[in-house]
């Protein structure tokens, strides 16, 4: 493809995510997105296990998403690359390396219960990575669905500005179509092919439909300028103008167009591609991307790279996958050509690697293409050491861009994990090494008190696949132990003016270190999670280089506390005062004494364990709420609100990470089969009697 015209195509790509809670309906959608566009000639489902995007084994046996989808289709002439997400939270890290690639997404939501617990959570990821979004409200087919309700619930749980573009046609049983506020069109769909048919305003919904029409003109001639001139002069808005403002004002995050519809019954999909294309941005609309040169150089020495396929190549690995045919690198394509056969830096690892494929994706079937452009989201064979969050740039203008290589999710759960057979050990080691290389919020590693090897995950069903996944695939019998949750220690009073000299003399030139240290807690509330450090030395008694020595040996320190050696969090550290030797002081020396003073100031300091805790939300019938709460509070679950939904309690509660393992189990049998449960972590707590 000429250069020219690949340009030109850019602003016909959408590169965009479905996110959800998981059962609010987003693999269906997709299932509908997929054959609406011709990309397949046969309805998928998930209760049939006969899903594109859900083409895991255990995927199917489950009937959830767990692994990010990528899929490729054509719509109104624009390429749609879409990436369908996990909805479960032991799955997050999955939707956050997805994100940080995507232009846009599609925020699914239930008819019925609005905002859930993770969809919170996704959209928190969504507005770390500044992704715009728009809203698809589903299941309104469903007894208790209620549109205002659920834009209710998004304007108070998530606080953006929802603006509802459609105004259903029938209630529950009875939806049947929408009426289009934007072309003031009536949109239904036939019970029996699925086809959508336009017709004018039903006369029982006109005066509703011109009310939100002007309801929906004011919303955005407040905050968009050439619509506020536009509505000042004619007192109301072409549909042109409103589709303009709409479109600039969901790029900049502004508003959130929402609009709603059953996916199962094949009803509203049309009008999403439609808003998809009309509304969400191309690669060419998005801010371009920053980066340094790969080097310790200041932030932004390599500038940055514009989607425009004549910029040298910058891309970026979000997903790495073992197959049976080999290894795919998941990129996204920032800038530049990548062609088949071209030879690609690692910028972050310096390292050469050769691509020998391009794959285009459609979940686990693959078109080979001859080259892939600025924009687009393809797999690559042949890179061997490629991580996920890798740069990938051309050698001859590296560049590393901003955000790579950050930090995976931590893990909060542990299980011991051995081959049943000591012929496998060596097996099992290596798919372990393969698990985590796919999925870095997974860690392996080996209890030195115990030699036994620990699999460590977001949480008991995050580890139950990937060991499950190493069972199917590699045909080894594994054993796994009781999950055990990462607990962390933390400061609840520290100490100030902590003196301590390191000096060692071993024959020609010594180590020699003097710092004064003061330890705190990180904000003042057990809990907190992270370290920051901070140097209040004057007068240059202790040079510059030495103070980064010192905080990088108080990070060294933090691995292992004083209480039962579990890494140390929510800390603050002050270097207050020092002292030099003119030749035994190094930055080795101040390592060392930053390392062992503050372990010695943390064993004069008073500690405390912490413990993950997970916000449950329990669904069940009214019967089963005192069986419910009893449950939970015997599990030091502490209830936080508890209301009424559509005839269900839903009851929220933090609870121990620790005390959720079966949890599912024993809420099934104290509620006959009725209850239902969602988790999210919620961070970290002080242990009782700690």
């Amino acid at each position: 493809m000429r250069a020219d015209s690949t340009r030109r195509s850019l602003s016909l790509v959408r590169n965009l995510g479905i996110l959800a809670h998981v059962d609010a309906g987003k693999t269906t959608v997709t299932e509908r997105v997929l054959f609406l566009t011709g990309a397949v000639h046969k309805r998928g489902e998930v209760h049939d296990g006969t899903t594109v995007t859900d083409f895991d084994s255990q995927e199917r046996d489950r009937g959830i998403t767990i692994f990010a989808a990528a899929v490729s289709c054509d719509w109104a002439g624009h390429r749609l690359n879409l990436i369908d997400t996990p909805g479960h939270v032991d799955f997050s890290a999955e939707v956050e390396r997805s994100l940080r690639v995507l232009d846009g997404a599609v925020a699914v939501f239930d008819a019925v219960a609005g905002v859930e617990p993770q969809s919170e959570s996704v959209w928190r990821l969504a507005d770390r990575y500044g992704v715009p979004r728009i809203a698809f409200v589903n299941k309104m087919d469903r007894t208790g669905a209620d549109l205002d309700a659920a834009l209710a619930s998004i304007r108070d749980r998530l606080h953006p500005v929802p603006l509802a573009v459609q105004l259903p046609i029938g209630s529950e049983s009875g939806f049947s179509g929408v009426v289009d506020l934007v072309g003031m069109r009536a949109l239904t769909w036939s019970d029996g092919s699925g086809e959508m048919g336009s017709s004018a305003v039903p006369e029982a919904l006109a005066d509703e439909a011109v009310r939100r029409r002007r309801m929906l003109e004011e919303a955005v001639a407040e905050r968009n300028a050439a619509a506020l001139e536009e509505f000042v002069e004619r007192s109301q808005l072409s549909e042109r103008t409103l589709v303009a403002a709409l479109r600039e004002l969901t790029a900049a995050g502004e508003v959130v167009v929402v609009l709603c519809g059953a996916a199962y019954k094949n009803r509203g999909v049309e009008p999403l591609l439609d808003a998809v294309v009309a509304y969400l941005p191309s690669p060419s609309d998005r801010p371009a991307v920053g980066g340094t040169d790969g080097t310790d150089g200041a932030a932004g020495a390599a500038g940055q790279r514009a989607a425009d396929p004549a910029e040298p190549l910058a891309a970026l690995v979000f997903k790495v996958q073992a197959t049976g045919t080999g290894r795919l690198t998941f990129v996204r394509v920032y800038s530049g050509t990548l062609r088949k056969g071209d030879s690609v830096l690692d910028v972050g690892a310096g390292r050469t690697e050769r691509v020998g494929r391009i794959l285009r994706v459609q979940a686990d079937r693959h078109t080979e293409i001859e080259q892939a452009a600025a924009g687009d989201i393809v797999a690559l064979v042949g890179p061997k050491h490629a991580v996920t969050g890798a740069t990938l740039a051309a050698p001859d203008a590296p560049i590393l861009l901003e955000g790579s290589g950050g930090r995976a999710a931590e893990p909060v759960v542990s299980v011991a994990v051995e081959a049943d057979r000591n012929a496998d050990t060596g097996r099992l080691a290596s798919a372990l090494a393969r698990a985590v290389e796919e999925d870095p919020s997974l860690s392996v590693r080996t209890d030195p008190e115990t030699g036994q090897t620990l699999l460590s995950g977001l949480g008991e069903l995050h580890l139950e696949v990937a060991v499950e996944k190493i069972r199917r695939e590699k045909g080894i019998a594994v054993n796994v132990g009781r999950p055990q949750v990462a607990l962390r220690e933390a400061v609840v009073s520290g100490v100030s003016g902590f003196v301590y000299r390191h000096v060692k003399q071993e024959g020609g030139s010594g180590q020699f270190a003097h710092v004064v240290l003061d330890v705190r807690p990180l904000t003042g509330t057990v809990g907190d999670t992270g370290f920051t450090f901070e140097s209040k030395v004057t007068g240059g008694r202790v040079p510059r280089e030495y103070i980064r020595a010192v905080e990088a040996g108080c990070r060294d320190a933090l691995a292992a506390g004083p209480l039962a050696g579990h890494p140390v969090t929510g800390l603050h550290v002050t270097l207050v005062d020092g002292a030099t030797h003119v030749k035994d002081s190094s930055e080795m020396a101040f390592r060392t004494a930053g390392a062992l003073g503050l372990r010695a100031a943390l064993r004069a300091s008073r500690l405390t364990l912490l413990e993950p805790v997970a916000e449950l939300t329990v669904t069940t019938p009214e019967d089963g709420v005192g069986a419910v709460l009893g449950d939970l509070a015997a599990r030091r679950g502490r209830v936080t609100d508890s209301t009424s939904r559509g005839g269900a309690a839903v009851v929220t509660a933090t609870v121990p990470l620790a005390e959720v393992f079966g949890y599912a189990t024993r809420l099934r049998s104290r509620t006959q089969g009725r209850g239902v449960f969602t988790m999210r972590a919620a961070g970290y707590v002080a242990v009782v009697g700690g």
